[in-house]
C-alpha cells in the first residue's frame, strides 16, 4: 500500500485528495460500468489497473448501450461532472447550501452555460449529458416550480444525488454530523428515500474522514452514527463482511451476497427488477455500502479502494466515485499519473476546483465561528452566565 499517512495532511491537501480523488475514479470506473466482476475480467483479460479503453474499442460511437458516450480513455462522467457543478454553487453562494441553492444556482447552471464534457468530445450544456434521474431536477424544479425541499419526491430512487456529494462533507470538514446534515437538505431537491439518505451518508463519511487521526474505521462509526433505516443496516452487513478481507479480488463476490438484500435493482445489473428505485425504508442504494467495504478491505488505501470498486462492476463508476473521494480525503496518495491522464483525457483542471472549494470552505468556517459567538453572547445574555468567548 502507499499510504501517505492515514488520518494526515491538512485542509488543502484533504480537499485536494478527495476531489482529484473522486474525479480519477469515476474515470477508471466509466468504462467497465454496468458489467460482471467475470465480464470485466473476460474483456481485459483480467482484472483493470489502471485508465482502459471504451469497452467496445473503436465502435463505441455507435454501439449500444453506451453510444453516443466515450466512456474509457480517461474521461469523466458526469459523477465528475455534478460534484465540479456543486462546486460552482458554493463558490457563488460562498456558504453552507440548502434545496433552494440547487433551484436558484445549481439548475441555472446545467442548463444555461455550455462546457466541455469529456464523453462527448463536445462542448455542451451539462444537460444534454446528465441521466434522466439529474434532468429531473430541471423539469421539476425549472418547468415544474416545485418547492424545492420537496422536489426529489417521485424520481427514481439511485444514487443521483449521493454521487456529487463529497463537496458538502469538505465544506464541513471533520463535521460529519454537519455534513450530513446540510446533504438531506440539499438532495431533498433532487432524491427521496434511501438515495436521499446516501447523499447524507457519503457526505458524512467524507466529512470523516478528514478528521485528524481519521481511519477507515473511524469513518464507517461516523456513518452508522447517523445512517438510518435499510441504509444504515447495508453499510454495516457489507463493512462486516468486508473487515474479513485484505484483498478486493477475495471480496468481490462477499461484498456483492451482502449488499444484495438491500439492493432493489436486481442481479442483472441492465434488466432492473420491477421492484428497483423505488422508496423504501429497507433498502439502500448499492454504491455506497459497497464504496465504504472498499476501504474497509483497502485500509484506506487509495490505489486498492478504488481498484476494488472499479473491478466489481455495476454501477463502478459512481463507486470508485466514492471510495475514491473517501480515501483522497483520508490522505491516500492519488497516483499522479493516473490524475495526470484523467486530467489531459477530459481536458479538466482537476486542481482548480480543489482551490475553489478550499478558499470557500474557510471563509465557511470562518461565518460559522462568527455565527457561534453570536449565539454564546444571546445565550449568555439570557441565562445570565459569562460567555466563554
Amino acid at each position: 500500500m502507499t499510504l501517505k499517512g492515514v488520518g494526515t495532511g491538512s485542509l488543502d491537501e484533504r480537499i485536494t485528495g478527495a476531489l482529484v480523488g473522486a474525479a480519477v475514479g469515476d474515470a477508471l470506473g466509466g468504462p467497465v460500468e454496468g458489467y460482471s466482476p467475470d465480464q470485466i475480467a473476460e474483456r481485459h483479460g483480467g482484472r483493470v489497473h489502471g485508465v482502459v479503453g471504451p469497452w467496445n474499442g473503436d465502435d463505441w460511437p455507435t454501439a449500444r448501450p453506451i453510444a453516443p458516450y466515450h466512456k474509457g480513455d480517461g474521461h469523466v462522467t458526469d459523477d465528475t461532472l455534478m460534484t465540479h457543478a456543486l462546486v460552482r454553487v458554493y463558490a457563488g453562494v460562498r456558504d453552507h447550501l440548502d434545496a433552494y441553492s440547487v433551484a436558484t444556482h445549481l439548475v441555472p447552471d446545467l442548463m444555461t452555460t455550455p462546457r466541455w464534457i469529456p464523453e462527448l468530445e463536445a462542448e455542451a450544456l451539462p444537460l444534454q449529458r446528465i441521466f434522466l434521474a439529474e434532468k429531473w431536477l430541471v423539469a421539476r424544479l425549472h418547468y415544474g416550480h416545485v418547492d424545492p425541499r420537496e422536489a426529489g419526491s417521485g424520481n427514481i430512487v439511485n444514487c443521483g444525488a449521493a454521487m456529487y456529494m463529497a463537496p458538502v462533507g469538505l465544506v464541513n470538514a471533520a463535521n460529519p454530523a454537519g455534513a450530513y446534515a446540510e446533504a438531506l437538505d440539499v438532495a431533498g431537491a433532487h432524491q427521496s428515500s434511501y438515495g436521499r439518505e446516501a447523499a447524507g451518508v457519503f457526505a458524512a463519511a467524507v466529512a470523516a474522514a478528514c478528521a485528524p487521526g481519521a481511519t477507515p474505521d473511524s469513518v464507517v462509526a461516523a456513518c452508522l452514527s447517523l445512517a438510518k433505516d435499510g441504509t444504515r443496516d447495508a453499510v454495516e452487513a457489507v463493512c462486516e463482511v468486508a473487515s474479513r478481507y485484505t484483498d478486493f479480488e477475495s471480496a468481490l463476490v462477499p461484498l456483492r451476497r451482502a449488499v444484495a438484500p438491500y439492493d432493489t435493482v436486481g442481479p442483472d445489473y441492465r434488466a432492473p427488477s420491477l421492484g428497483a428505485r423505488r422508496p423504501s425504508r429497507l433498502h439502500s442504494i448499492e454504491e455506497l455500502p459497497v464504496a465504504l467495504g472498499m476501504l474497509i478491505v483497502s485500509g484506506g488505501d487509495f490505489r486498492h479502494a478504488v481498484l476494488g470498486s472499479v473491478n466489481y462492476g455495476r454501477d463502478c463508476d459512481s463507486i470508485a466515485t466514492m471510495a475514491g473521494a473517501v480515501a483522497g480525503a483520508l490522505g491516500s496518495t492519488v497516483p499522479h499519473d493516473w490524475a495526470k491522464t484523467v486530467a489531459e483525457a477530459s481536458r479538466l483542471d482537476l486542481d482548480a476546483p480543489a482551490r475553489t472549494l478550499t478558499e470557500v470552505t474557510r471563509e465557511i468556517f470562518a461565518r460559522d465561528v462568527e455565527r457561534r459567538r453570536a449565539h454564546e453572547a444571546a445565550y449568555a445574555t439570557l441565562t445570565g452566565t459569562p460567555c466563554s468567548g
